[in-house]
């Protein structure tokens, strides 16, 4: 077996051989192509060898050229921002010349105030950096933009003085200059303020003197046309220095009584509360009608023409230069005509009535301007009612001291019903009642007490000049009607007073029903009121027929006569048909009361039934109380 695979062995190999011999030239072939490679191979290694130095070398100047692209790009991006602020500032600082033109040659209208925004912001920028107003470049610039700022300020401040000096001649609506002219360029007096505050200073100043002049002479001349049209009712003139006692103006103006502007009654008078923010007076239209009206239209409407004028002025000054204090710097002048005015009239004002409405009238126009919510005229209101209170105060203690120091003899009229300075009383009080409830703050209180207990002092002396008890009392009951028909046309709030004098009626025409039935019944009043208790429980004295018959007949003989005339003289005597009804009820059924006390008694005695064809019987009595009733 392994001399087999030898011999296969050696037949391969030299198989092998010979296919070796045979491919000799081509594997010479070989070898030659072979060295040729490495020879190329060899080469193309040192080419490589040369590129790799070479692409090193790209690298290092890829890597320079990088460094200095970045180097570029940050100067770059430096020089950009030198470049944006640098253009920033040069716009800022420099002065086209199309705003210079508009500034030194343009007229004042809404593209020169646009211009004058744009130099603002350049005059603040200088202003603001003090290394930006210290830097070389704004030197150049910086005396032609002083001149700008001057030429501005100067341009600017002439045509405002120009609208201004337009509202000192007469008959200028000041407010249509203010809100057509002035108030559509208030950024001119904002340019002032900014960067001219001496020209600005002089300009408020100019203003102020131009508008104080103007109002104070347009007050002025409004307060003398309103003297003109001030309705004299002669009481000033004829008090002046209490030379005149109050009751003799009334006594010789009785014929006023009527009039609802007299001194003592408020009337028609007390529609000027409701009236109180219409339009006020105009001279000229009420000179045409020639009428007259009295001081509270004229202090109303004066008042009324302060608050519109001092509303519009104040806003105005508010929006246009932003500062209160020159409203009040305006208005000295207005302030202190209407001062003056006040000081001349309110001695001379006797008015009691017109005072207090006067002071109604301002408090309600504090409410006005709290509804406007301005609080510009605060303080003048505290100051007119300060002027007022005392006046009058005065002039309601001159009033009362009337009425303590009146002679009542003199006074005296014979005759029982109301008297007319009674009246007047009354109507004052009632006046006074009502403005009190309107507008009154408790100061009037106890003046009002003061001013009752007068009435009652007034009427005690009047009546003590009647000689019988029974005019006394009816002259006291005829006066107390009458004021508590007038105090109950003041409304609700006379309701307190009115109970009090409803009490002192019941009391007098108690008496004064005593005294009518004295005088006429006195044997049947003295009669029962001395010997038969009211419930006729028990007597006082034992009575008898003798006693008893004269009163009986007497009463039998002249009850029907004596009815008769008191009826009569109730209604001719009373000025209030209600209250005569009330008397003659009040006296009948005294009558009727007392009558039937006697015939119990009569009842009681012995021996009375005697008399039973004397006596009337109570339904006689009642059948003629019950025609008189129907008469009335």
């Amino acid at each position: 077996m392994a001399t087999l695979v030898e011999g296969n062995l050696g037949n391969i190999e030299e198989s092998l051989i010979q296919d070796y011999i045979e491919d000799n030239d081509s594997l010479a072939l070989l070898h030659d192509q072979i060295h040729e490679c490495d020879n190329i191979l060899s080469q193309i290694g040192s080419i490589l060898g040369g590129f790799q130095e070479h692409i090193g070398s790209i690298s290092s100047e890829i890597r320079s050229l990088q460094v200095k692209s970045l180097d570029i790009s940050l100067k770059l991006k430096n020089r950009k921002l030198v470049e944006t602020k640098l253009a920033g500032f040069v716009e800022e600082i420099i002065a086209p010349p199309g705003l210079v033109d508009i500034l030194v040659n343009g007229e004042v209208n809404d593209v020169y105030a646009r211009s004058l925004e744009i130099l603002s912001k350049k005059l603040k920028f200088v202003q603001v950096d003090p290394l930006i107003n210290a830097s070389n470049a704004l030197k150049d610039i910086k005396q032609e933009l002083e001149r700008l700022r001057q030429k501005a300020l100067s341009k600017v401040s002439s045509h405002i003085l120009e609208i201004f000096f337009a509202m000192r001649k007469p008959g200028t609506n000041i407010q249509i200059l203010q809100q057509n002219l002035l108030q559509k360029h208030r950024y001119l007096v904002l340019f002032l303020k900014e960067h001219g505050s001496e020209t600005y200073a002089n300009l408020c100043a100019s203003y102020v003197g131009t508008m104080n002049k103007v109002l104070s002479t347009y007050f002025r001349v409004y307060v003398e046309a309103l003297e003109r049209l001030k309705l004299d009712n002669g009481v000033s003139s004829d008090l002046s220095g209490y030379d005149t006692s109050l009751i003799d103006i009334i006594t010789r103006g009785r014929e006023h009584l009527g009039d609802h502007r007299f001194m003592f009654s408020l009337g028609e008078r007390a529609n000027i509360l409701k009236e109180i923010d219409q339009p006020g007076l105009v001279p000229h239209i009420s000179q045409v009608s020639s009428r007259k009206y009295p001081s509270e239209v004229i202090f109303r409407s004066l008042q009324k023409l302060l608050m519109d004028t001092a509303s519009s002025e104040y806003l105005f000054i508010e929006a246009f230069f932003g500062e209160e204090s020159l409203f009040y710097q305006v208005f000295e002048g207005p302030f202190a005509v209407i001062d003056q005015h006040l000081d001349l009239t309110l001695p001379n004002c006797h008015d009691a009535v017109c005072l207090m409405l006067m002071i109604c009238i301002t408090r309600k126009h504090q409410l006005v301007m709290s509804y406007r919510r301005l609080p510009c005229l605060e303080n003048y209101f505290d100051k007119a009612i300060m002027y007022l209170w005392p006046r009058f105060k005065v002039v309601f203690d001159m009033y009362l001291q009337s009425l303590y120091q009146c002679d009542a003899k003199t006074l005296w009229i014979d005759g029982t019903h109301p008297h007319h300075i009674v009246r007047c009383y009354v109507e004052f009080t009632a006046s006074l009642v009502q403005l009190n409830a309107e507008c009154g703050d408790g100061q009037l209180d106890m003046n009002l007490e003061r001013l009752r207990s007068a009435i009652d002092v007034l009427l005690v002396k009047l009546a003590q000049n009647f000689t019988t008890s029974k005019l006394q009392h009816l002259f006291v009951l005829n006066n107390y009607d009458m004021a508590i028909s007038v105090l109950k046309e003041a409304g609700d709030e006379a309701k307190n007073l009115q109970r009090y004098f409803e009490e002192k009626l019941e009391s007098n025409m108690m008496a004064f029903v005593d005294d009518l039935l004295m005088e006429h019944f006195r044997e049947l009043l003295r009669f029962v009121r001395s010997r038969v208790s009211e419930d006729l429980l028990f007597y006082t004295e034992c009575s008898n027929i003798a006693d008893l018959e004269p009163v009986v007949k007497n009463f039998a003989i002249k009850w029907r006569n004596a009815l008769e005339i008191m009826h009569n003289e109730v209604v001719t005597s009373c000025s209030n048909l209600l209250s005569g009804m009330a008397i003659i009820k009040a006296a009948m059924a005294q009558l009727l009361n007392d009558y039937n006390r006697l015939s119990e008694c009569v009842k009681q005695i012995p021996g009375g039934s005697a008399l039973n064809r004397h006596l009337v019987s109570i339904t006689s009595i009642s059948y003629e109380i019950r025609k008189y009733s129907r008469a009335l």
